[in-house]
């Protein structure tokens, strides 16, 4: 049975303001620049790097008996002050904007009860996990107003940096926009024996945007607004970030709708990845920027002993739909004081299993309406998202290759499975770059592009979704489900 959607107002309705395909178009960046629209200047609505970057609270086990950890997290609508001098209205866990970090280890499972305290539906994924079908968090599993459901997580994958995040079809979009989205760090002994940075010196970066009503402060929302222009970190606006002369592991996180970003220091400084969506690469790679489309991940390390003290260094973005001075700055990284720094890169992180022989092979069509039209839609292989329709049948155990492709002239996509992750076998026809030499959740297909996949079905049974993780697309439709037998 369909559970009836309780809509959370007119800010839903696809009809809104601008937008057509071309409004989903990055154009800060030169590969992208030559098709957008000339865009006016801008101010921030806030200075930037006046107010410091929050730390995300790490959220505290109510149990850790029997070998499992237990939460107790309750989803509520809370106020907060984002802007100077105004407040917010948001949907939080626990009250938090973003969402509590919660720090998992492998093998070790976590039990969370969340509890709804909102008007709306939901239903609480976590992106990038391994689960049972039950603890999904499937688009139609929602949890009612008042109602509760109890998620469990085995933790049986390697270690790598997941998020958690609304699903709840039809609003999950806003959902998340309002601020139901969280971290969840998983990890083991044998990366914590890596001498990479760790503690004060490992820290979550979240980076999504928004758009403020700036009299009231309060949060507005159209399905592809290309005014959502005010880049928050962990929650508040081009923030600064203290930091010693020494190394740093920072793990980006891009949890916005559908923003694009590419971050790289001002001074055209390295930065070293070492992971992405499915934990660390088998190498290291030093690049200039790292370029996330919304619900991916990167970690890297940046070295700030390269910087005497009293340096004021900004992360800067060089892609994404919106004016330079509103999207083009981050946040800012100030050199305050030295510290001792046992931490290095090693340049092995893990080892990957060799890729079993595919069983099958698939093809996955992206494509979205962009052609002005008042009500437009989303499709994977020409169908809208049915939740009575299963899409592709899978045998358990099966190692498929999937050829996904963006259908579409002028609209961005991305591509995102639940259960399982998946290694980059092609783009474009050629050899994944070192950036895509990991595992991955989630994966970007620029206007008319192709990438090849191949993942393993082995770990559940049951039934799942994959979808276009730009969830203003996957909101309209772009979703599609898997069942594996």
């Amino acid at each position: 049975m369909v559970a009836r959607r309780r809509v959370l107002g007119a800010g839903l309705a696809i009809g809104g303001t601008g937008f057509t395909g071309v409004s989903l178009l990055p154009v800060l960046n030169a590969r992208d620049a030559s098709a957008a629209a000339p865009q006016q200047a801008a101010a921030p609505v806030v200075t930037p790097f006046s107010v410091p970057m929050p730390l995300v609270p790490v959220l505290s086990p109510v149990s850790t008996s029997g070998g499992v950890d237990r939460y107790e997290v309750t989803m509520r609508a809370t106020s907060k002050e984002i802007l100077p001098g105004l407040t917010t209205d948001l949907l939080t866990f626990d009250g938090h904007f973003p969402g509590p970090t919660i720090k998992a280890r492998r093998g070790r499972p976590v039990v969370i009860r969340q509890r709804n305290e909102t008007a709306v539906d939901t239903s609480v994924h976590l992106h990038g996990a391994s689960v049972p079908q039950n603890s999904d968090g499937s688009p139609m599993d929602v949890i009612a107003p008042g109602a509760e459901r109890v998620y469990t997580y085995p933790n049986r994958q390697r270690p790598a940096s997941l998020w958690y995040h609304d699903h709840a079809h039809h609003v999950e979009s806003e959902n998340v926009y309002r601020g139901l989205h969280g971290s969840y760090l998983l990890s083991d002994a044998d990366e914590a024996a890596l001498p990479l940075p760790k503690d004060a010196y490992d820290v979550l970066i979240g980076i999504r945007d928004a758009h403020f009503d700036t009299t009231t402060g309060q949060l507005i929302y159209t399905m592809s607004d290309r005014a959502r222009s005010t880049i928050l970190v962990n929650g508040a606006p081009y923030p600064y970030f203290e930091v010693a002369a020494r190394k740093y592991r920072l793990r980006f996180a891009n949890t916005s709708n559908q923003r694009f970003v590419e971050l790289g220091l001002e001074d055209g400084s390295d930065m070293i990845q070492i992971a992405s969506d499915g934990g660390l690469l088998p190498e290291p790679y030093t690049t200039k920027t790292v370029y996330l489309s919304s619900g991916e991940r990167a970690d890297v390390v940046i070295d700030f002993s390269r910087y005497p003290v009293g340096t004021k260094i900004v992360l800067k973005n060089t892609a994404g739909f919106g004016p330079v001075e509103e999207v083009g700055q981050v946040m800012r990284f100030d050199v305050v004081r030295t510290a001792d720094d046992p931490s290095s890169v090693p340049s092995t992180l893990r080892t990957l299993p060799p890729l079993p022989q595919p069983t099958a092979e698939r093809t996955v069509v992206l494509r979205m309406d962009e052609d002005g039209r008042v009500d437009p839609k989303a499709y994977i292989d020409e169908k809208l998202y049915d939740p009575e329709r299963v899409d592709a049948r899978i045998r358990f155990g099966a190692s498929e290759i999937w050829t996904v492709t963006n259908a579409n002239a002028k609209a961005s996509h991305n591509f995102h499975l639940h259960l399982v992750q998946f290694r980059v076998l092609e783009r474009a026809g050629a050899a994944p770059g070192p950036a895509e030499s990991g595992l991955k959740d989630t994966v970007v297909l620029k206007p008319g592009e192709t990438v090849k996949l191949q993942m393993t079905f082995d770990s559940y049974r049951g039934t799942y979704v994959y979808h276009c993780h730009m969830l203003d697309h996957s909101a309209m439709g772009m979703m599609a489900t898997m069942k594996i037998c």
